[in-house]
């Protein structure tokens, strides 16, 4: 009204990630599932340095389609966490291929590296909590620590299936077993969120891509045979269904607060 000085405008932080509910474990099994297998299937079928070149492509499009968004929308979000997933895999794969690193020592190498980025982060940012993902210095410190845990996560689960003869299968269910535990220590024995979250996050990398590759590994070896291509189409169709849920539901939403200093004014 005339006269009347308006008053200071409120300004959101929108948070750049989902909300983690049973349906963020979902999808991002998946999406290590559909990796390791896109990326074998890509490796084997294209000249293997043009499909990392490929791979390198599309993850930097994803990725600075992450980053331009300015708040967190779930087809994004998942483009982005999939070709990390294939282009992840294939840092860890040309590690041990290309170069002959053993898994075992891929697997120390990638965990100091993640461990790295966690120390940098937590120093810089005082947190490494993913729902203070709202300014682009932290989004960049999470898709760091992202990449790294998905490069550390293949080389531990090829490290248990093959330098350690386990199997595909036996390396699914010890990491499934695995990955259950910080969930339960989280519930009853007090660990703390953050931790538990992280360790929980790193071991779904290998137990999703034992379970891809016992599904898509020729028999000889120790799969079901069916084969890289159609493990990485049932998977990446399961994405897209899943995503799709998410996107009409809005189940992986968090909910936001105005705060001082944003990423967008206040709608209304």
């Amino acid at each position: 009204m005339p006269g009347m000085v308006p008053g200071p405008r409120r300004l959101r932080r929108w948070t750049k990630v989902p909300e983690i509910t049973v349906w963020f474990w979902v999808a991002k099994l998946l999406t290590t599932a559909m990796g390791e297998a896109t990326s074998d299937f890509l490796v084997h079928h294209l000249n293997p340095y043009l499909a990392v070149a490929l791979g390198g492509v599309a993850f930097s499009a994803a990725l600075g389609w992450q980053l331009a968004a300015r708040r967190y929308v779930a087809a994004v979000y998942w483009t982005a966490v999939a070709m990390v997933a294939v282009f992840g895999t294939m840092v860890a794969d040309a590690t041990h291929v290309v170069l002959g690193v053993p898994y075992y020592a891929s697997t120390l190498t990638f965990g100091v590296v993640l461990a790295l980025v966690f120390r940098t982060w937590f120093r810089v940012e005082g947190t490494l909590s993913i729902h203070s993902v709202y300014t682009l210095r932290r989004e960049l410190f999470y898709w760091a620590a992202i990449l790294s845990t998905f490069a550390l996560g293949t080389a531990a689960g090829d490290m248990t299936a093959t330098t350690l003869h386990l199997g595909y299968l036996a390396s699914g269910l010890l990491f499934a077993g695995l990955f259950a535990l910080p969930g339960l220590a989280y519930r009853y024995l007090g660990v703390r969120e953050v931790p538990a979250f992280w360790s929980a996050y790193v071991l779904t990398r290998p137990l999703g891509a034992s379970f891809a590759d016992w599904f898509g590994m020729p028999r000889s070896i120790g799969g079901l045979g069916y084969g890289h291509g159609p493990v990485s189409l049932v998977t990446t169709v399961a994405i897209v269904l899943v995503v799709g849920y998410l996107t009409v539901s809005r189940k992986d939403v968090r909910a936001t607060a105005p705060v001082p200093g944003a990423w967008l004014p206040e709608e209304g």
